[in-house]
């Protein structure tokens, strides 16, 4: 991936310190540093995300269409929760110091820190992670469309969404008033109350029926009969970088 670098040159660059590329900041407790190859030319098919959050916070549901995460907890606690698109299930990974969570590929996830302090380090397997934001796709998404789709409420899904005006990337936002008090206790306790379970799951996770596709490509089986491989996945539109990246 860095066969094009001329090694020669007085530009190659081998280190950089990502205080220098603030890539979000919510407040001093909640913020996000990056480093990609506009950083650091020298780096292959790899960059990363330094993630500092306080409890509570989220690093809102998002997916990199482009990359898969590797996200490994340094100090503090989070849950790490994806959704599987073949078993159609939500799966909460929880991660203290020394623990990774992997989410491949393209899958909707987010990370909510469960104490003060935490600090991620989000490790990317592309120069540079694209990134699209859940808050992108339901400000940007006519409600009218929501609501046609999902047979909804056209006038109150919009006054529920007017709020979110803009990348969330961390929340809720500094200016969030919720209008159920302690919504945001409510939603951390509910990932803490699954974690024992979800441990499990993790380890037994029962895969969807799927068709049969050998017809159109010889996929082996692995230990259990299941098929080892899936046909390559299709993802939706390219996404857009946000600034810092």
């Amino acid at each position: 991936m860095i066969s094009y670098m001329d090694f020669t040159s007085p530009s190659v660059q081998y280190t950089y310190d990502l205080r220098n590329n603030l890539m979000f900041k919510k407040d001093d407790q909640n913020f996000i540093n990056a480093l990609s190859i506009h950083q650091l030319n020298t780096l292959g098919n790899v960059s990363l995300l330094d993630i500092y959050l306080s409890k509570s916070n989220v690093v809102e549901p998002h997916t990199h269409q482009n990359a898969s995460e590797l996200v490994y907890c340094i100090s503090g606690a989070a849950v790490v929760s994806l959704i599987n698109p073949f078993t159609k299930q939500l799966i909460n990974i929880p991660i203290s110091p020394g623990q990774v969570a992997n989410v491949p590929q393209g899958w909707w996830h987010y990370e909510i820190a469960t104490v003060d302090q935490t600090h991620l380090l989000a490790i990317f397997d592309a120069p540079i992670p694209e990134f699209i934001g859940g808050s992108d796709l339901l400000r940007l998404t006519p409600a009218s469309v929501f609501a046609h789709t999902y047979c909804l409420d056209k006038r109150l899904l919009a006054d529920v969404l007017a709020p979110i005006t803009d990348t969330v990337v961390i929340g809720p936002p500094a200016n969030c008033n919720p209008a159920v008090s302690g919504q945001r206790d409510h939603i951390q306790s509910d990932h803490v109350q699954k974690d024992h379970v979800q441990r499990n799951h993790v380890q037994r996770e029962v895969r969807a029926p799927i068709q049969d596709n050998r017809a159109q490509g010889d996929y082996s089986q692995d230990g259990e009969g299941h098929p080892s491989a899936y046909p390559p996945q299709q993802y939706i539109g390219n996404g857009w970088r946000y600034p810092g990246l």
